[in-house]
């Protein structure tokens, strides 16, 4: 948005502004403070903004109170640097793996290893810097007042719920009517039906094996309706 060692007329202000609220968070009026200060230049303009961007994090730290934003600022740190250290590792490897093509352009591939990682070092140093300050700036961190505040007014609204979708529901529920002896739940449904069929009785005299069939064959029953 503003090039180094350039004048007011190659600055893109709106840019700018907006690259300003995207990473810290805070709209800053860059455009007025231009229009107001003719002295505004490159330098004296990245230390407004500066002075800005701390102002508002130091209100910031004092309403949630120094010990938080301390421990807050440690939590940050350290995940940022881990994430970013793995992707150092990372690039380190890619790196190892194609140094020695370097030789082929007539360099010296130890010597192009030792400049390539001290940069990409450093540019993974100022990625940390930058992401953790983008991070605290954009934070909200609520104190413990908000916080119970919070709570009340969630518990207020769970009420209102409750009773205007139970307007006529005690809150203790229904009681029930005491079971005496004889009372309660007729169990008879469950029992097992009384067997109520009547034992076979044969109708007439039991006819032997060797006797005639009972059917006017003149055969034995064995040999007729007595077959087995």
């Amino acid at each position: 948005s503003i090039p180094p060692e350039s004048l007011e007329e190659q600055w893109d202000v709106p840019a700018l502004q907006q690259d300003l609220q995207t990473h810290f968070g805070i709209p800053l009026p860059v455009e007025d403070w231009l229009k107001a200060d003719d002295n505004l230049h490159e330098e004296t303009l990245r230390n407004k903004i500066s002075e800005e961007v701390s102002r508002v994090y130091e209100e910031k730290a004092a309403s949630v109170g120094e010990p938080v934003m301390r421990h807050l600022e440690k939590a940050v740190m350290l995940k940022t640097l881990d994430e970013q250290w793995k992707e150092h590792l990372a690039q380190m490897d890619y790196l190892r793996q194609g140094i020695g093509l370097r030789g082929y352009a007539q360099k010296n591939p130890k010597q192009e290893y030792k400049r390539e990682a001290f940069e990409m070092f450093s540019a993974m140093l100022n990625q940390v810097k930058n992401d953790v300050v983008g991070i605290l700036a954009k934070v909200q961190v609520q104190t413990e007042a908000e916080v119970t505040d919070l709570e009340a007014r969630q518990r207020q609204v769970g009420e209102q719920n409750r009773e205007y979708l139970h307007p006529d529901s005690p809150t203790d529920g229904p009681s029930e009517a005491p079971v005496g002896p004889g009372q309660g739940v007729d169990t008879g449904s469950a029992r097992p039906a009384a067997d109520t069929s009547q034992p076979f009785v044969r109708a007439g005299a039991k006819v032997g094996r060797n006797e005639p069939c009972p059917c006017g064959s003149g055969k034995k029953f064995k040999q007729c309706h007595g077959k087995l």
